[in-house]
């Protein structure tokens, strides 16, 4: 055989080689792609289920229905079975036609407030006059400020006081009024109770005002789009300065 001829014959082999392998590898990918394709059984939420709802509510209220889906559109941890969801409780909403995911439910333990505490974060409980924690205005999942006054000594023995926002953005828990049914107690015939979440930190802030300042009060945000002005801190001196031409001040108070 020639040098030529075989050249010829080695190049027939591979060209054959690398058709077979080209056929393989599209075999595949059309086989994949319907696999993908192949529609599969997941439940999905024929109703909005709301945080804290137990499953097994969930299932018997008819919150479920099965759906058929492509493969490749199951989201990581959607279930195929009511029951997988049913000794749980959802810990974060689910929206109508969505798929059900066991990411969004967990053990019963986590329930309540409790469900919504993570990490650093506490429940703290509070009592004041209806005006201080806005009662009939604020509700669980609102966000407020806690804003205080408080009295230190200053220079030469004279007190200042001091007024500022605490901390920010505080979530509600719950509330009660007086009269009023709620899971926390603490409200008289004058005083109404609120629970808020803040973090471990927050709390001593908190704690400190409510038991040591002379006024604290609490104040809703925005539902949407909330923003902070900077932080400050008033006394009568700079409220009293506040927009006001500084020589109009030094005629009423002598120059001072």
């Amino acid at each position: 055989m020639s040098y030529r001829m075989r050249n010829i014959l080695i190049a027939v082999g591979l060209a054959g080689l690398a058709a077979l392998l080209t056929t393989y590898y599209v075999s595949n990918y059309k086989k994949s792609v319907q696999h993908g394709q192949a529609a599969t059984a997941v439940v999905v939420a024929a109703k909005p289920i709301p945080q804290g709802m137990l499953g097994a509510d969930v299932i018997s209220k008819g919150y479920l229905k099965t759906q058929q889906v492509p493969r490749d559109a199951v989201v990581p941890g959607a279930i195929s079975s009511p029951g997988q969801i049913r000794s749980l409780v959802a810990t974060e909403p689910t929206y109508v036609g969505e798929q059900v995911s066991s990411a969004r439910f967990g053990p019963l333990v986590q329930q309540g407030i409790k469900g919504q505490l993570t990490g650093t974060y506490r429940a703290m409980q509070l009592a004041g006059d209806p005006n201080q924690v806005l009662a009939g205005t604020i509700e669980p999942g609102d966000h407020v400020d806690f804003v205080g006054v408080v009295t230190l000594q200053g220079t030469n023995s004279s007190d200042v006081t001091y007024g500022r926002v605490v901390v920010r953005d505080l979530k509600v828990l719950e509330t009660q009024t007086p009269g009023g049914t709620s899971r926390i107690s603490g409200s008289t015939n004058s005083t109404s109770a609120v629970m808020l979440r803040m973090t471990d930190a927050q709390a001593q802030k908190v704690a400190l005002v409510y038991k040591k300042g002379d006024y604290w009060t609490l104040t809703e945000r925005p539902g949407l789009k909330a923003a902070d002005s900077p932080n400050s801190v008033e006394t009568g001196w700079t409220l009293l300065h506040d927009g006001i031409d500084p020589s109009k001040l030094a005629g009423i108070f002598g120059g001072k």
